[in-house]
């Protein structure tokens, strides 16, 4: 049977690697924005590197599209060699012209030959049966004269992609399809899901013909490896390496039966050779077993998502019971939140948790999902983090600035396009004709930005959210003044649910047009101005109901916080997760969180129907929708099919937690306008004529008379008690209450 996937492609180094083909892999190459890369990156911007896209020419298929080596599923008998000497590649393509009779009498036939983004040279051959890669590599050094990358050569490595003008050679025979092993033409028959228990690995080396676990109790082997390393001080650097594998080898090896050709299927190499490898796996395995260690039990306990009693059992009980999860759980985060947090004191946890994600569903803008009310909803997000000056909100902007960086690089080369068209636009001659507007994605946004800007924004957005950052509110409110700050409000509510908005304008000077609105913010602020954002004339506009609050651990005669920096490893991760988030699009089922959504905002409804309380009715309301799209963010940051039990714990906590900080930041204002005058005689109806026909001091019995009898026992004290909550009346003894005038609240 013959393997059809040519290699995988990545969006990034740290993106899901998608089986492609020959037309995807050319298409992109010729990408403008990767010709834009790869001369920002021969500048010096070395920053740039990590956004290149990539492909694995070891591999056509991934389990999950997880480049791993424990995930390989379309294993390729080729070997890449990276010279890292610059302007090298004619010498190179040279001494292989030379001896090219020679290699292919060894087997070996090369296949591609490309200068890399820094003008290095990459060379792909096709490996003869048996051959490993150690030897292949030193008979290429011996061809070309120049030692290749010896740490390229297992089956999950990649390569950053070029443009197509770095080709300097290609062979026919490279989209030429492989004969898959024995092994994979019995994965690929099988009738059964592709979600096998045991991977069957390529004929390469002494491993021809093995198969071997991918996973310890449903959690892949590579995600144990991450959170082992995140545990002991993050991924080992040149000097602490062999020390640190032998380490991690003897953790793992009570988890692979202490298989030494497991381990060395699992194993990272962290740039050592497979010689050396095989030396610190051999010594780590020859002591007798001692079962599993304290540190890989927690390891185990902290990433076991597995539900309990059933996933539907688990989660109807639980829905049932309301046993909302009120503390958030560090350990269970997924990518990219957990490392968030990272050195961020406990009490900050939840303020800079509700600052990243935002940004998270900004990045996922392209899926799509269900509600519990059979609509289709987007991931849109706004939260306010609020305190008191000096309380420490600047740790929200340090995990944001990292969140956001793909947006800013992409945003820089699209800025520098738009200012080249405004500086030729302002040169050219009279009887020229001005250029066209390149019309260029911007997705970072001052949370400043005019409204006919941010209407041109949205306009050549495609789609795509925008996002905006914004470290003071008083400044928002500030320069959104004259009427402005109103008009926002109409903006940012409609960008909840992705509503139409636009203007029209008889002037080419201003913006015109309808779009549909899809904006994320987070915004930074003090209490007071927060107050002075929602007043009580607008507090029922419903903006305040779609806004996700997180108020600042209060710091008053408190010791000074310490924090602690995130290392390049940890800010990695979180590169990582922005990648997967923007990886996923379409239709994402969710069917598990719905259902436990559904049943907590039912809940909710009962508590405020008996206690008559009218603002926790309208806030839990789309609190519920608040956490059902924080828990779909976690959702896909986890990477699973499913929503794992810590993923409906979370939505739950996000959904009460909003509800709490909203009914705490805007309840008592929406509760002063519900008994406002002009809305008295809507909300009490006949009870407020009654009320004013009593007597300034009276009992239930002369409420009873008054109410001709008409009212149960429970009624009347539901009546009673909304004026007493009100400041409308005051008990005086164990059967009397007294009305309370004007006078007596001020």
């Amino acid at each position: 049977m013959l393997v059809n996937n040519f290699t995988c492609i990545g969006k990034t180094h740290g993106a899901p690697c998608v089986p492609a083909t020959r037309k995807e892999w050319e298409e992109m190459r010729r990408e403008p924005f990767l010709a834009d890369l790869c001369r920002q990156i021969e500048k010096g911007d070395e920053q740039l590197k990590h956004r290149l896209p990539v492909w694995t020419p070891h591999c056509a298929e991934f389990r999950g599209n997880h480049r791993a080596i424990a995930d390989a599923l379309q294993p390729l008998n080729r070997l890449m060699l990276d010279f890292d000497e610059k302007g090298k590649t004619d010498e190179i393509i040279s001494r292989l012209s030379e001896k090219g009779e020679g290699l292919r009498k060894r087997g070996i036939e090369v296949l591609l030959v490309e200068e890399s983004v820094r003008r290095g040279t990459h060379v792909l051959v096709e490996l003869p049966a048996g051959m490993t890669a150690e030897e292949a590599q030193r008979l290429m050094q011996e061809v070309t004269g120049f030692e290749p990358d010896k740490a390229v050569k297992d089956v999950a490595r990649c390569i950053y992609m070029v443009p197509e003008d770095h080709t300097k050679f290609v062979s026919e025979k490279l989209w030429t399809p492989q004969r898959a092993s024995a092994n994979e033409e019995l994965r690929m028959k099988s009738e059964e899901p592709k979600t096998p228990e045991t991977l069957e690995v390529s004929p390469r080396g002494d491993l021809e013909g093995v198969s071997f676990p991918t996973e310890f109790k449903g959690i892949p082997y590579s995600d144990i490896i991450a959170e082992y390393w995140s545990k002991t001080g993050g991924t080992p650097v040149e000097g602490e390496r062999n020390v640190r594998l032998h380490q991690l080898a003897v953790n793992l090896r009570s988890i692979c039966d202490n298989k030494k050709e497991v381990l060395m299927q699992i194993m990272p190499r962290l740039g050592l050779s497979e010689t050396e490898l095989q030396s610190i796996v051999e010594s780590a395995c020859k002591e007798n077993p001692k079962g599993i260690s304290k540190k890989m039990q927690e390891i185990i306990r902290t990433l076991s998502d597995s539900p309990l009693k059933g996933e539907e059992e688990q989660t109807e009980e639980q829905s049932s019971n309301c046993e909302i999860v009120q503390s958030l759980n560090f350990k269970r985060l997924p990518i990219g939140l957990k490392e968030s947090l990272i050195g961020v004191p406990e009490s900050m946890h939840m303020p800079v948790l509700c600052s990243v994600l935002p940004i998270a569903a900004a990045y996922a803008d392209g899926v799509e999902v269900e509600y519990c009310d059979g609509h289709r909803q987007y991931l849109g997000l706004m939260s306010i983090i609020r305190g008191e000056q000096a309380s420490g909100k600047s740790v929200c902007k340090d995990v944001v600035d990292v969140w956001k960086r793909q947006f800013d690089e992409e945003d820089r080369l699209a800025r520098k396009r738009e200012d080249e068209w405004k500086e030729t636009k302002k040169s050219r001659k009279a009887n020229e004709k001005a250029p066209e507007d390149p019309q260029v994605l911007i997705r970072m946004l001052p949370v400043t930005v005019s409204c006919s800007t941010l209407l041109k924004r949205l306009k050549y957005a495609n789609g795509h959210c925008l996002y905006s950052f914004g470290e003071e509110l008083d400044t928002l409110r500030k320069t959104n003044g004259a009427g402005s700050w109103s008009a926002k409000y109409d903006i940012y509510r409609l960008g909840f649910d992705r509503g139409e908005w636009g203007q029209d304008y008889n002037s080419d000077q201003a913006e015109s047009g309808v779009v549909r609105v899809a904006y994320n913010w987070t915004v930074l602020g003090t209490n007071g101005a927060m107050r002075k954002c929602f007043r009580q004339d607008n507090i029922e506009n419903g903006l305040s109901s779609r806004i996700l609050v997180s108020e600042m651990p209060d710091a008053s005669f408190a010791k000074m916080p310490h924090y602690k920096h995130r290392s390049k490893d940890e800010e990695t991760r979180i590169q990582e997760a922005v990648t997967k988030l923007r990886s996923r699009s379409g239709f994402i089922d969710t069917p598990r969180l719905r259902k436990v959504i559904d049943k907590w905002v039912e809940a909710k409804r009962i508590e405020a129907a008996k206690d008559i309380d009218h603002v926790k009715d309208i806030y839990r309301r789309r609190a519920a929708v608040i956490g059902f799209r924080c828990g779909v963010v976690f959702h896909l940051l986890t990477g699973r099919d499913k929503e794992t039990k810590a993923c409906l714990e979370f939505a739950l906590m996000m959904a009460e937690y909003t509800l709490e900080q909203q009914i705490k930041a805007f309840g008592k204002a929406l509760s002063q306008e519900f008994v406002s005058a002009k809305d008295e005689c809507s909300r009490y109806g006949v009870n407020n004529s009654v009320f004013d026909q009593l007597p300034p001091t009276f009992t239930m019995d002369d409420l009873r008379a008054l109410k001709n009898n008409t009212c149960g026992e429970s009624a009347l004290r539901n009546i009673i008690t909304r004026w007493r909550r009100d400041g409308w009346i005051e008990k005086t003894d164990t059967k009397h209450w007294r009305k309370l005038s004007d006078s007596d609240d001020s």
